[in-house]
C-alpha cells in the first residue's frame, strides 16, 4: 500500500460486492449496497459512460468471473459470522478490515460488538464515504499503522477499546494474508491468539503457494496490477501445511475450501464454472 492512500485492493473487493446487483438472483449471495462507493478510480467513470452507450460492464472478460468470486468469498464468511453468533459469540474483529460493511448490512450483528483494525488512510476514507452516504456504522474503529506499531501491542489497544478478552471473539482476516510476508503473519496469529479465549474462532483467506510460485497467466497480470499500486502478494500457504502452522500458534483447523468448491456449493452449475479458483482458499479455525 501506497503511503498517503487508501488501500486501492480494498477499494476493488468492495466494489466488486457491490455490483451484485449486475448477477441474476440466485447468484445474489450477499447484498452490499455501500460497496461501489469506496471506490473513485476509473471504474465508476468507465461504467458511466457504458451506462450511455447501454453497454454491460458486466459483460467486459474477467469482470463476471471476479463478481462472481466476491459473492461467494463474502457469503462463506457471512455464513462464519452468522454461526458464531447463534452459538451466543458477542464479539467481531475484523483485522484488516477495508471497506467491510459487515456491521452494517448484517442484521445478525446488532447485539454484537464489531472492532475494525486497520491502517489510517483507508479507515479515514471509509468513515467520510459513510458519513457522506448517512451510514452511521455501530463498529468501534482501532487505527493501526501496521508497518509502524508493532503487533504485540495490538491485544492492548483492542481492550483499550472495549474488547473483552475474556469472551469468545470471532476475527475475520479476509482479503490481507498474501499481502504480507511471513513474520507479520505469524505475529499476527499470536496477536489474534492473546485476544482469542478458547473457543474463539478465526475466519481468514489465503492464497495456495502454487499461485505465487507457478502463477497463470491470468494470475501474472492481477500481479502485476497490484503490484503496480503498492500492493504486491508476497505469501501464500501449502494447503498440507497449514493445520500444523496453526496449530503452533494455538489454533486447530476445522475447515478448509478452495474457492472452487464453494462456489458449485453456492452458486447455480453454470454460474459455478466461471469461478476457477482452486488456490484461492477460506480457512476456518478455533483457538484451543
Amino acid at each position: 500500500m501506497k503511503a498517503g492512500t487508501p488501500s486501492r485492493t480494498a477499494a476493488w473487493v468492495a466494489a466488486a460486492r457491490g455490483m451484485a446487483s449486475l448477477l441474476p438472483p440466485e447468484a445474489r449471495l450477499a447484498d452490499d449496497p455501500y460497496g461501489t462507493a469506496f471506490e473513485d478510480g476509473p471504474r465508476p467513470r468507465l461504467q458511466r459512460l457504458l451506462d450511455r452507450a447501454g453497454i454491460s460492464v458486466h459483460k467486459f472478460p474477467f469482470v463476471m468471473p471476479w463478481i462472481l468470486y466476491m459473492q461467494v468469498r463474502t457469503r462463506v464468511i457471512d455464513d462464519a459470522v452468522r454461526a458464531f453468533v447463534a452459538s451466543g459469540g458477542r464479539q467481531l474483529v475484523l483485522l484488516g478490515a477495508g471497506y467491510d460493511t459487515r456491521a452494517l448490512r448484517l442484521a445478525e450483528l446488532a447485539d454484537t460488538h464489531v472492532f475494525e483494525i486497520d491502517h489510517p488512510d483507508t479507515q479515514a476514507h471509509k468513515r467520510e464515504v459513510l458519513d457522506r452516504l448517512g451510514a452511521s456504522s455501530p463498529s468501534h474503529y482501532i487505527v493501526w499503522d501496521f508497518e509502524a506499531r508493532p503487533l504485540a501491542d495490538l491485544p492492548g489497544a483492542l481492550a483499550a477499546a472495549g474488547h473483552d478478552p475474556s469472551a469468545r471473539t470471532l476475527t475475520i482476516w479476509e482479503g490481507v494474508t498474501m499481502y504480507l510476508t511471513e513474520p507479520v503473519i505469524d505475529a499476527s496469529l499470536r496477536a489474534i491468539r492473546t485476544w482469542s479465549v478458547a473457543g474463539s474462532e478465526l475466519a481468514m483467506s489465503y492464497f495456495a503457494r502454487a499461485r505465487l510460485d507457478r502463477p497463470t497467466l491470468p494470475s501474472r497480470l492481477v500481479q502485476a496490477i497490484v503490484s503496480r499500486v503498492g500492493e504486491p502478494w508476497k505469501w501464500g500457504w501449502e494447503p498440507e501445511v497449514l493445520p500444523a502452522y496453526l496449530d503452533t500458534r494455538g489454533w486447530h483447523l476445522d475447515d478448509d475450501a478452495t474457492m472452487t468448491d464453494s462456489a458449485r456449493r453456492l452458486l447455480p452449475s453454470e454460474l459455478a464454472k466461471r469461478v476457477h479458483a482452486p488456490d484461492q482458499r477460506i480457512a476456518l479455525a478455533t483457538a484451543r
